[in-house]
């Protein structure tokens, strides 16, 4: 199992895209329900999307399985992340609510056993990896964590979601004056909506590698999907939107870099 795509880059940062991979175990795919079969709830295009950083330098890993599989973004035991409503590791509900596996059809315990050090554990593996190499090389590493969502899940969040949805873990991921440069990109416009530590205050990639007292520093960003892509199936890629999104993007990954440079 090829767990993830990885390519090094030269600048103290790594991003990580644990949700955008579409392949399946064969037992996954033999039991998907029709609602998941077409893979829902994934990141579509998040690599297309950010595809502007590999050229400015960043290393970017790239997980490989879909997370009706596994999910890389919640802890190995399984505890819940939020106290709304969410899904776990193994999902057995899509976002809104209905069934991942058809009846008598989800994967064993020795199986998902099997996806935990096969596909899960090299992924963090290679996080932990990558930020050693970066810290060691720069004296620091900075993890950015990204995500998207569809805008629209009642049983997830009220209403439309904004636009950029900023996570760190309540200000525990990185230092205050870190986050305080994002937000200062995000209020230099009026485009795009946003918010800090809304709903999405980051997941387990965030909340166990964010570690500023140890010059660690990690921020999720997750996407609101109508503003880069058709959030209807087939999912499409919607270029006249992204290229609109994208220079935000862009100044986003080098405020972080910006901030320790300078």
């Amino acid at each position: 199992m090829n767990a993830y795509q990885f390519s090094a880059g030269t600048l103290p940062l790594l991003l990580s895209i644990p949700h955008a991979g579409t392949q399946l175990t064969p037992e996954v795919e033999a039991g998907l329900s029709d609602a998941a079969k077409g893979l829902p709830d994934t990141d579509w295009h998040i690599p297309q999307l950010y595809d502007f950083s590999r050229e400015m330098g960043v290393s970017i890993l790239v997980g490989n399985y879909s997370r009706f599989v596994i999910d890389l973004n919640r802890p190995p035991d399984n505890q819940a992340l939020y106290s709304t409503a969410t899904t776990g590791l193994y999902p057995e509900t899509l976002f809104d609510g209905k069934p991942t596996f058809a009846p008598g059809k989800t994967p064993t315990a020795a199986q998902r056993e099997g996806y935990l050090h096969h596909i899960w554990q090299p992924y963090h593996d290679k996080i932990q990896q990558e930020l050693a190499r970066i810290k060691q090389q720069h004296g620091y590493a900075l993890l950015f964590d990204a995500h998207s969502i569809a805008s629209v899940i009642p049983r997830l969040f009220d209403g439309s979601l904004p636009d950029l949805n900023l996570g760190t873990n309540d200000g525990a991921s990185c230092s205050p004056q870190l986050a305080q440069q994002l937000t200062a990109r995000c209020g230099e416009q009026s485009q795009f909506s946003w918010v800090l530590n809304g709903r999405f205050k980051g997941g387990y990639i965030t909340r166990a590698y964010g570690k500023p007292q140890e010059n660690q520093q990690a921020v999720q960003l997750e996407l609101a999907q109508c503003n880069y892509m058709d959030e209807q199936p087939p999912f499409n890629w919607r270029g006249d939107k992204a290229q609109l999104l994208q220079p935000l993007l862009q100044r986003l990954v080098a405020a972080m870099l910006e901030h320790h440079s300078g």
